[in-house]
């Protein structure tokens, strides 16, 4: 079978022996239909993060082609799955802080998304896999994981039903976590530089302008999900005193927020970094419902062409990527 994984900095394909159901005796081996590429297999290449032969990519749909399960599932569904599951048992599952489950973090597909086939162990069937709905694409269904991110988000900001709520980033992600949020009844302003994703938000009842004209709108809470740094100084200008910033990207210089001004405004600012299965289900509702409404946001790309995916990314020349990788 074949695999894109990283070699030297570079993304490319190479062949390896094909999955054995026999060897895990559990679980179920899958046909990749397509990935998604997502901002963080993005940033493990930039920053050299993981090993020669590392098979990134998590936001999978596929076809069960082998199973041996106790879960409803059968050769033929197609289903999408995230790639992480907690314990449910440790200390940070029983305070709901799941992605910091050591489990959550040492479990994953295998070998990794960007593959002809993986392997989804027991645990995956039973805990963060489900069926594709019939009135959802592949693509579509692929959103499953990122927007399951962005429902943790809104649920850990716990805020009260029309406050209002500034994006700041209008990428893929940007725009998931605007949708979510008007889903779950907030007024949601968004802010971007590129004004072909401003136009996008727009369309979406996200109401958004540039980010140099985002200033001072005294917002109940401001959700981070841009990488750049200096959405912090922004995210500070719109926020009210009292507000609440969601820390949902990672920025180059890992600048922090001035202790005095989360002091004297009492501020806060938390984290929010990927979903429980409980997230996953309502992330799947919203996609089901079509209060999030993902069709055409990604641009297809064949899976021999996924390195030119990684990079028209980068250089924001599209939204999102997907690669197509059964044919």
């Amino acid at each position: 079978m074949k695999i894109a994984c990283v070699k030297d900095d570079k993304i490319i394909i190479e062949e390896t022996p094909m999955l054995n159901l026999k060897d895990w005796g559990s679980g179920a081996i899958i046909k990749t239909l397509g990935c998604g590429l997502c901002g963080s297999d993005i940033i493990k290449l930039r920053q050299k993060s993981v090993k020669n032969g590392t098979v990134l990519g998590h936001e999978i749909t596929g076809e069960i082609v082998e199973i041996n399960s106790k879960t409803g599932f059968k050769v033929g569904d197609k289903i999408v799955s995230a790639h992480h599951i907690p314990c449910f048992d440790c200390v940070y599952c029983k305070s709901e802080n799941y992605s910091m489950c050591n489990h959550f973090k040492e479990t994953n597909i295998i070998p990794g998304g960007f593959s002809e086939y993986i392997y989804l162990s027991e645990e995956h069937l039973q805990n963060v896999a489900v069926k594709i709905p019939n009135n959802l694409t592949d693509i579509e269904a692929s959103f499953y994981e990122p927007l399951g991110c962005c429902v943790r988000a809104i649920k850990r900001a716990d805020l009260k039903e029309n406050s209002n709520v500034l994006v700041i980033g209008l990428g893929s992600i940007g725009i998931l976590m605007g949708e979510a949020l008007k889903a779950y009844g907030m007024n949601v302003f968004g802010c971007d530089v590129i004004q072909e994703r401003i136009d996008l938000a727009n369309q979406l009842g996200i109401k958004s302008c540039n980010s140099s004209d985002a200033d001072n709108l005294n917002v109940d809470a401001v959700f981070m999900t841009s990488g750049a740094d200096v959405t912090i100084e922004l995210a500070l200008k719109s926020i009210r005193s009292g507000g609440k910033i969601i820390v949902f990207a990672s920025t180059p210089k890992n600048f922090g927020y001035a202790n005095n001004e989360i002091y004297y405004r009492e501020l806060t600012i938390m984290g929010s970094y990927s979903p429980s299965p409980a997230d996953l289900k309502n992330s799947m509702e919203l996609l089901a419902s079509g209060q999030v409404k993902v069709k055409n946001m990604s641009t297809i790309y064949d899976f021999t062409d996924i390195e030119t995916a990684f990079y028209d990314t980068i250089d924001n020349k599209i939204l999102k990527a997907y690669i197509k990788i059964a044919h």
